[in-house]
C-alpha cells in the first residue's frame, strides 16, 4: 500500500505566517497615517464654514470678528468629533486668523491630540483673499498639500 501525503507541511505554514506578518507590517502604519489625515481634514472643514462669514464681515465693519462678536460665533459652537473648538481672531492689520484646537484624548489620533492648526486669510487684496494654513506641532506627513508648504 501506498501512503498519500495530504495538508501542508510546517514549512508551508511557516512561509505563508511570515507572508502575512510582513504585510501586516507594512499596512498597519499606513492605515494610522490614514486615519491621521482623515481625522485632521475635520479641522479644514470646520474653518471651511468659517471664511465666508468671516470675509463678510471683514467687508462690512473692516475688522476682524472675535469669539465675543455679538451674533457670530459663540464660543464653543464650533466642535466636531476631534476638534475641540474653533477660535477667531485678528492676526494683523488685514488678516484674520482661525484656531482650530484637536481634542486632547478619546477618539482623536494620537499626532493631533491637542494640537493647533491655524488658517489665516489674508484680506488686503480687496475682493481676492488668500488663505493659508499652518501648524507648528502636527507631523508634516498628516498635513495636506494646502498646510505642507507654510510650515
Amino acid at each position: 500500500m501506498k501512503n498519500v501525503q495530504k495538508g501542508f507541511t510546517l514549512i508551508e505554514l511557516m512561509i505563508v505566517v511570515a507572508i502575512i506578518a510582513i504585510l501586516a507590517a507594512i499596512a498597519i502604519p499606513q492605515y494610522q497615517n490614514y486615519i491621521t489625515k482623515s481625522q485632521f481634514s475635520e479641522s479644514q472643514t470646520i474653518a471651511d464654514g468659517l471664511k465666508t462669514p468671516i470675509v463678510e464681515y471683514f467687508n462690512q465693519t473692516g475688522s476682524c470678528p472675535t469669539n465675543s462678536t455679538t451674533g457670530f460665533l459663540p464660543v464653543g459652537s464650533y466642535s466636531g468629533k476631534y476638534v475641540a473648538q474653533a477660535e477667531v481672531a485678528a492676526s494683523g492689520a488685514s488678516s484674520c486668523g482661525i484656531t482650530v484646537t484637536f481634542k486632547a484624548a478619546g477618539s482623536v489620533s494620537k499626532p493631533l491630540g491637542a494640537e493647533t492648526v491655524t488658517v489665516t486669510g489674508d484680506l488686503s487684496n480687496g475682493g481676492a483673499v488668500t488663505w493659508s494654513c499652518a501648524s507648528a506641532g502636527i507631523p508634516q506627513k498628516y498635513l495636506p498639500q494646502v498646510c505642507a508648504g507654510t510650515k
